[in-house]
């Protein structure tokens, strides 16, 4: 067979999969088969969204077409996350400046492909979340990946900016990161915008882990730089996953790019989604209770770990993992976490994941879910690791 139907998958098409989703497909099989299964892999919330947005989504149901929105997001929607900045930073942000994303994702593709053109270098960390490189790949940047590892104690500096050949048309900083909880302090945080500004560099900060933190609140990239890029979610805090509702705050000479970017992709983003997560804001009381758990988890888990031998660890300042170095026991993370699922029903999510030249030696442990589980599934993988596993 000849022509393009013959030709396959494009080469954009081609990049890692995301492994930690191979793992849950591994983990509900398992139990799908009737056996135990401690799921410390999946990074989401194991609350549902608040019960004032489930309320809100019940309502908008019953009174609402749900058509279309404008493709920006609902004008209420995008002042009540204008005024939540001002609440959480002291920033004064414009509504217009706000932009509904169908989740972080859709954010993270809108902003890219507004700032940056193909063949431009994009910086990130290494460890960093995945579907940074993987999307930047796919749309044909050049992907610049700096050490950030337990040798810089897991977070950015100045330095190792200033330090980067070439200087990069763009940065993507996570504070907290995924999957190492590392936070950058907001000094540190001025002194990089600072210098992206300075450098040409188009700064993307990723700050959909706020409101989850253990040292302090995070700092917003909008309260020293309004030429970058923010991007925000309502999954984690506002523990919304499924609801795939997040948003930008957006410089004013990319406005326009990205409301033609949003309009073309999706029209507009899940109008159920938006009306519910009106609600969200009202819900604090009950998102701190959730924070309050997982810190609960988190300091288990830091006590936990070295009892069985896995004492190297990130800081886990903020967000709900702890990335922990396993080359005591493998220096394949992917195929070792594939064998501690099989053997114990444990679940992790391998470093190969979030570091592709270090990452053979670590892996992720998640504390978003129920604490008993956390507590037992630790207690199953420090017998395999006491046998030799």
């Amino acid at each position: 067979m000849t022509g393009p139907g013959a030709a396959g998958p494009s080469a954009r098409s081609a990049v890692s999969p995301f492994y930690v989703m191979q793992v849950f497909q591994l983990a509900e099989a398992r139990r799908n088969l009737g056996l135990p299964v401690y799921n410390l892999a999946i990074g989401q919330p194991g609350t549902p969204a608040p019960a004032a947005v489930r309320q809100a989504a019940r309502q908008a149901l019953a009174e609402h077409q749900l058509g279309y929105t404008d493709a920006l997001g609902l004008p209420p929607l995008r002042a009540a996350i204008a005024e939540h900045s001002r609440a959480w930073y002291g920033i004064d942000v414009p509504p217009a400046n706000v932009v509904v994303t169908t989740g972080s994702s859709g954010g993270f593709l809108a902003a890219f492909l507004a700032a940056f053109e193909a063949g431009q270098v994009v910086a990130m960390a290494r460890p960093g979340y995945p579907a940074y490189r993987n999307i930047l790949t796919s749309l044909g940047y050049v992907v610049q990946e700096f050490d950030c590892g337990p040798g810089h104690g897991f977070t950015p500096t100045l330095a190792m900016l200033q330090a980067l050949d070439p200087v990069p048309d763009g940065l993507i900083l996570g504070s907290p990161a995924n999957p190492t909880g590392a936070m950058v302090a907001p000094d540190q945080l001025a002194e990089i915008a600072a210098w992206c500004r300075d450098s040409g560099v188009r700064l993307i900060s990723d700050e959909i882990y706020h409101g989850i933190s253990y040292a302090g609140p995070g700092a917003s990239a909008w309260q020293f730089d309004r030429s970058a890029i923010v991007v925000n979610s309502f999954s984690k805090y506002f523990s919304m996953t499924g609801w795939r509702v997040g948003w930008l705050l957006v410089p004013d000479e990319l406005l326009e790019a990205v409301d033609r970017l949003v309009a073309n992709f999706t029209i507009c983003p899940p109008t159920l989604s938006q009306l519910a997560a009106l609600a969200a804001f009202d819900a604090h009381a009950e998102l701190e209770a959730n924070v309050a758990r997982y810190a609960e988890s988190r300091a288990l888990l830091l006590q936990a770990l070295p009892a069985i031998g896995l004492d190297r660890l990130a800081p886990a300042d903020g967000a709900f993992y702890i990335y922990a170095d396993v080359s005591d026991h493998t220096d394949d993370s992917l195929a070792w976490v594939r064998q501690v699922l099989a053997a114990t029903g444990v679940a992790l999510a391998p470093g190969l994941d979030f570091d592709a030249t270090d990452g053979h030696r670590f892996a992720r442990l998640s504390f978003a879910g129920d604490i008993t589980v956390i507590e037992q599934g630790v207690t199953v993988l420090g017998k395999y690791l006491q046998a030799g596993g």
